[in-house]
């Protein structure tokens, strides 16, 4: 197939993968049709499009929104997932790491239950920063080093898209939902005594700033609940700072000033264990040294991909 056919149906890769999710309700569709249609997207705008900044730009945009609606898939039946999720482990984890939970000891020392502090107010906001600060990391790159923006981009998509694997293979509660569950309370119970619930700190502020909107806008952004491990709040932020660490000490400070500052707001507002985060590092390092190794095999498809789009202008 070349010429216009092949265009056409390239088009139609990028229509169903925008389309598909947002009727898979209404219609009934599986979870893998809406699986396979967003990841055909960016293949198709790869084909339908030429190389370009702005198509480049497009296909990101296309993984990132591909990567919303698989981490959502899980959770579009609750409670089969939460016959499936993992409470237990991180606690013991913890346990052993720390001899009491470092979420609860954090939130009793610097928190007021009811009352939200300063400190809880910028480490929400820095959370909330999450959902912009890898897309800003590779829009800087791809303003100011642009030939250097599709490996950065595709390191960063890894990360994201290995992860998901991780929560379909092991969903794993956060210590938030462990600790509405009551499930945590008991399993420290015979530990300390002393330790009080953890709480969602990000919810208190989240109804105070957004007040009726807080519910529609975390219905939108929280899709699954059940899927901490790995956290890719912190694996994508190691990786957007070092992909920053290659341009030079001043984009490498922010980078790694951010994921750092990240790391210890998720633990403290009750979003994440340690071990969530040790996996997501370990993540972002992994991909990072397989780098080279499946360079080749990148270097192989890009070249189809390629041949496709001549085909497709032919």
């Amino acid at each position: 197939m070349r010429g216009r056919p092949l265009r056409v149906l390239a088009w139609s890769a990028v229509a169903a993968g925008i389309a598909v999710p947002l009727a898979r309700k209404r219609l009934g569709l599986p979870a893998p049709v809406t699986a396979a249609a967003v990841a055909a997207a960016p293949l198709g705008m790869s084909i339908a499009v030429p190389r370009s900044w702005k198509r480049d730009a497009a296909v990101y945009a296309l993984q990132m929104w591909g990567y919303i609606i698989v981490h959502e898939l899980p959770y579009e039946h609750p409670e089969r997932l939460e016959r499936r999720v993992r409470v237990a482990y991180p606690i013991k984890v913890d346990r052993a790491l720390f001899g009491s939970p470092p979420t609860a000891v954090l939130q009793r020392v610097l928190s007021r239950p009811g009352r939200p502090t300063a400190l809880d107010y910028g480490l929400v906001f820095l959370h909330w920063g999450w959902f912009l600060q890898p897309h800003m990391a590779s829009a800087w790159i791809l303003w100011r080093h642009p030939d250097r923006f599709p490996r950065a981009a595709t390191l960063l998509c890894a990360v994201f898209d290995i992860g998901l694997i991780g929560y379909f293979v092991v969903p794993t509660a956060p210590p938030w939902w462990a600790a509405e569950q009551g499930i945590a309370a008991e399993t420290w119970r015979e530990r300390d005594l002393e330790i009080t619930a953890t709480r969602r700190i990000m919810v208190d502020v989240g109804e105070r700033v957004w007040g009726r909107l807080f519910p529609s806008l975390y219905r939108f952004l929280g899709g699954n609940p059940l899927a901490a491990m790995p956290s890719l709040h912190f694996g994508t932020s190691v990786m957007a700072a070092s992909l920053l660490d290659d341009h030079g000490p001043v984009p490498a400070l922010l980078g790694w000033g951010y994921a750092s500052v990240l790391g210890f707001a998720l633990v403290y507002l009750g979003e994440h264990y340690v071990v969530d985060l040790a996996a997501g590092l370990a993540l972002a390092a992994a991909v990072r040294a397989a780098a080279p190794a499946v360079t080749p095999a990148v270097a192989r498809f890009s070249r189809a991909v390629a041949g496709l789009e001549a085909a497709a202008r032919a």
